[in-house]
């Protein structure tokens, strides 16, 4: 379903080679001047790990790794950089050996009750040294260290921009009236659900919108969801792009000054000029960043895609340390 993290799905030829997919994040925060992260510990096996759970069927890592992060904790969180992943031999549900492949973001804490939910009697806000040494297995210390190295590099704090192609919409030769009302089909319409998922799992506050109704109904039902203005903007739209190609940009920049979460949703003629001034805000360290937006610019997002760039810094001295494409 993604590029980066990846899709979690495997043919069922072999049950040798299944994969069973999971998601989770390492909640962070700096408290009295240290990097603190959360773990949670699981009764059943007495283990301090992350917090993380299977995919539900269909369902994105992304979207599972928030979703079960507040299942687990009564956290909400907002998902950050992605962390390297985990793979461990298991037994699936029928006894059948399998490969768990477990995705892993940084989040931060944007709300939630802190009440326990599911399957976990503890949470405990700890040191990276202490959690280090606490954590019961070894393969989830290559989260902690990527997670301190980020932090080192000051990139850690970051915010996202999501880059929306418009769902699919009713067809042009179908269509005889003015093509900015053009409405999404039943595909698209679907399409966009799974765009609010995605939204809601990066904690967007800001949604800026095409004025064409594919794209406006492309991001409204996440708006809508989370009680948030749909600024619809004529400048993102097919034909305000080709009246005047600066004011895309121009919108792009305002998002950038701001360094609020956001998400822009536009037209297969507008991203690829969008894309190609991200890629050159990546860091001087994220030079594989910048290649794959470039790459993103040549090849054109498909309908429905989410493309979320982990933004350190504003205005200016905004750069790109990460970016993830995502189907819906």
């Amino acid at each position: 379903m993604t590029t980066a993290p990846g899709a979690s799905t495997c043919g069922t030829l072999s049950r040798v080679a299944s994969i069973v997919p999971a998601a989770g994040t390492l909640p962070w925060r700096h408290r009295d001047g240290r990097l603190e992260v959360a773990l949670v510990h699981r009764p059943k096996y007495d283990d301090w790990s992350w917090a993380k759970g299977k995919l539900d069927p269909g369902e994105h890592p992304c979207v599972a790794a928030a979703r079960e992060t507040f299942e687990e904790t009564g956290l909400v969180v907002r998902l950050g950089t992605p962390l390297p992943l985990s793979e461990y031999p298991i037994l699936d549900a029928t006894g059948a050996p399998a490969t768990k492949v477990v995705h892993y973001w940084a989040s931060v804490v944007i709300g939630g009750s802190g009440k326990l939910l599911h399957e976990i009697d503890e949470v405990a806000w700890v040191d990276v040294r202490t959690a280090n040494v606490r954590l019961d297995y070894a393969r989830d210390r290559e989260q902690l260290l990527a997670l301190v190295r980020a932090e080192r590099a000051g990139e850690l704090d970051t915010w996202p921009l999501a880059l929306v192609r418009h769902a699919k919409a009713t067809p042009r030769s179908k269509w005889k009236r003015d093509d900015r009302l053009r409405p999404l089909d039943a595909v698209g319409r679907a399409q966009s659900t799974g765009v609010a998922a995605v939204l809601g799992a990066y904690g967007v506050t800001r949604v800026v919108s095409s004025s064409s109704v594919r794209c406006s109904a492309t991001v409204e039902p996440y708006a809508v969801s989370k009680g948030l203005k749909l600024r619809t903007r004529d400048g993102l739209s097919e034909e305000g792009f080709a009246v005047s190609p600066d004011d895309a940009a121009s919108e792009l920049a305002r998002l950038l000054a701001r360094g609020e979460p956001a998400a822009l949703c536009s037209h297969g003629p507008v991203l690829p000029g969008l894309l190609e001034t991200l890629g050159h805000r990546a860091g001087p360290d994220h030079t594989e960043v910048g290649t794959r937006l470039h790459e993103a610019a040549r090849s054109a997002m498909r309908k429905g895609e989410v493309l979320v760039c982990h933004v350190h810094g504003t205005g200016e001295h905004a750069r790109i340390v990460g970016v993830e494409r995502i189907d819906t």
